[in-house]
């Protein structure tokens, strides 16, 4: 890997890719400037006397000082110098750690920054018991946490993939993390954005070519994975991938909206990733997954590379939030148009996807492919999480939205289906806080411009007071309210008695789903582990009907007076004995 490698007797090996500049520099603040040794294909390296806890910069031909695009640390921001980290100086725990089964993921989304007041990594290691042992679910999935502008962000700006947050605690926080929650029996997986990069504090064009007009994203230039000079380029996100697996011990990466990933070449760079990655795995001995997000409802994705796909573990599929929101709402702006059908639902707990080449209004052309054959574990599911959240104008949570029956019907829906569940963090326990969006950019062109771009999307909501994202109490606002977790929350009951089902009913053996509508509110869910194991019966408005599913059925869960609905919706759930 590229970078600064510490070597014995206090000296280090300096390594970077800039086939863009005929001579390369590095300024060590503590140790003068020094010119760097030009290699094949692109390459400059050095071995100068330092040690970690050093502060440097590159110098390439032409260009201010800039941080080395493989920074494990920018102590002074994303404008500052790389600081030397040695990937050695942590003591993990041990090897003992082998980790888990996509089947065996119950995920939990959290952002580092609003989880506790602290906001920092160590924040998040007081609260991994409760996850654990309260709660019960089985992963945590990071928002990300690469260098960013400023200190509140949600990660989608990072302009520096190998670097960790200083905020949040830096390369040390993160193994902490790690290791705290390997040992209590908790994965992390990590979401990473192999899509764009952020504007402010990008200096990657200062090396190499690594965008390309030959592809245009939402952001501007595409990520060059298939333009002249793009092998440098796929190997810098290849090589990041393994290094959140090897260095930080991570379980598995949800890489960020891959349908504006661009590659025309003949290898995918996401099966180039899975790949590696999965060899890595196999070399360590450990489960690793890595994880789509994506609307397209492509089943390519995961299809092995003999049936022309791109082998990954998993991949979002937003059509279970999308038909349950909309049906429970009556919402129908945007996406949520072409949604509303408690048949929708059916089909996306039977299927994973809704549309699978039907036509889609709101695209106005067909949206998605046949799941046939796909695992169901391989469809990741949620009510919330913090796209659906936090791209509302007011960042409203479903506790602000929905009735808490019509909630927990929902969640008795997710929880035990046999797809693979997401819980947004509060959402166990009713969270009132919104989650909004939030930055706190040192440019304030760009503040301007993500703020009238804000504007611009919620232009249909007239008269609405948009939250300032630069404001900082829109972030202090998103903190979780840690106080609503008492013994007397319902919401939170009834999540732990679903997990603790899951666990039990759900998660051993081979899963089918036969989902169907009993009447026009009513949804009938049977879900199966080589024999029928569980079923669920959610009634999303007021009913007197008197249900068994037979002998040898046991009810396990029920939503009678102790739960204290008054919404008269009514969810059941019954074992089999």
């Amino acid at each position: 890997m590229n970078g600064a490698s510490s070597l014995a007797n206090d000296t280090c090996h300096f390594r970077v890719w800039a086939p863009g500049v005929r001579q390369m520099g590095l300024r060590l603040i503590r140790g003068g400037d020094h010119v760097m040794t030009p290699e094949p294909g692109g390459y400059f390296s050095l071995i100068v006397p330092a040690r970690g806890g050093d502060r440097y910069f590159y110098l390439p031909e032409g260009h201010k000082p800039v941080p080395d695009p493989v920074s494990r640390l920018l102590p002074e921001g994303v404008h500052g110098p790389t600081e030397i980290v040695d990937p050695e100086d942590f003591t993990w725990s041990g090897d003992f750690w082998r980790g888990l089964p996509l089947a065996d993921y119950i995920v939990y989304e959290l952002h580092v920054g609003t989880f506790t007041p602290k906001g920092t990594f160590d924040g998040v290691i007081e609260r991994l018991e409760y996850l654990k042992y309260d709660l019960g679910v089985t992963v945590i999935e990071l928002m990300p946490v690469a260098a960013f502008p400023g200190e509140r962000n949600w990660g989608y700006d990072g302009v520096s993939p190998y670097a960790v947050q200083a905020s949040y605690g830096g390369p040390s926080g993160l193994k902490r993390l790690v290791d705290a929650a390997h040992r209590i029996g908790l994965g992390v997986i990590l979401d990473v954005v192999y899509n764009h990069l952020g504007h402010e504090g990008n200096y990657l064009r200062a090396f190499g070519p690594y965008f390309t007009a030959r592809h245009q994203t939402p952001w501007g230039e595409a990520i060059n994975y298939d333009d002249q000079g793009s092998e440098g380029v796929r190997r810098y996100f290849v090589e990041n991938a393994l290094y959140w697996i090897r260095e930080y011990h991570l379980d598995g990466l949800r890489l960020d909206a891959i349908q504006t990933i661009q590659d025309d070449s003949q290898r995918h760079i996401l099966a180039e990733v899975q790949g590696e990655v999965q060899s890595l795995a196999r070399e360590l001995g450990r489960a690793v997954s890595v994880i789509a997000e994506t609307d397209e409802n492509d089943a390519r994705l995961i299809r092995p590379a003999t049936s022309r796909g791109y082998g990954l573990d998993a991949q979002w599929s937003d059509d279970f939030h999308h038909a349950m929101h909309a049906a429970l709402t009556g919402e129908r702006q945007r996406y949520y148009q072409d949604f509303g059908d408690l048949s929708q639902i059916v089909r996306a707990l039977n299927e994973g996807f809704v549309f699978q080449g039907e036509f889609f209004s709101y695209w106005n052309k067909t949206r998605g492919t046949s799941s046939a054959g796909l695992p169901m574990e391989s469809h990741v599911i949620c009510l919330q999480n913090h796209d659906q959240v936090g791209n509302r104008a007011q960042g409203e949570r479903w506790s602000q939205l929905v009735p808490i029956g019509m909630r927990k019907a929902a969640a008795a829906l997710m929880m035990l289906a046999p797809h693979t569940p997401l819980l947004f963090m509060g959402e166990e326990y009713d969270e009132s806080a919104p989650f909004l969006y939030f930055t706190s950019y040192g440019d304030p062109a760009l503040a301007h411009a993500v703020g009238e771009g804000r504007k611009k999307e919620f232009e249909d909501l007239a008269g609405a007071d948009l939250p300032d994202p630069q404001d900082p109490a829109s972030f202090e606002r998103s903190k979780l309210r840690w106080n609503l977790t008492g013994e007397g929350n319902e919401m939170l009951r009834w999540y732990r008695a679903l997990i603790d089902l899951r666990k039990r009913c759900v998660l051993p053996g081979e899963r089918t789903c036969r989902a169907e509508l009993i009447d026009e509110h009513s949804i009938l869910m049977q879900v199966s582990a080589r024999e029928p194991k569980i079923q669920v019966l959610a009634e999303f408005v007021p009913s007197q009907r008197q249900w068994t599913p037979g002998k040898n059925w046991r009810l396990a869960l029920w939503n009678d007076d102790a739960w204290n609905d008054d919404e008269g919706c009514a969810v059941t759930v019954y074992t089999l004995v």
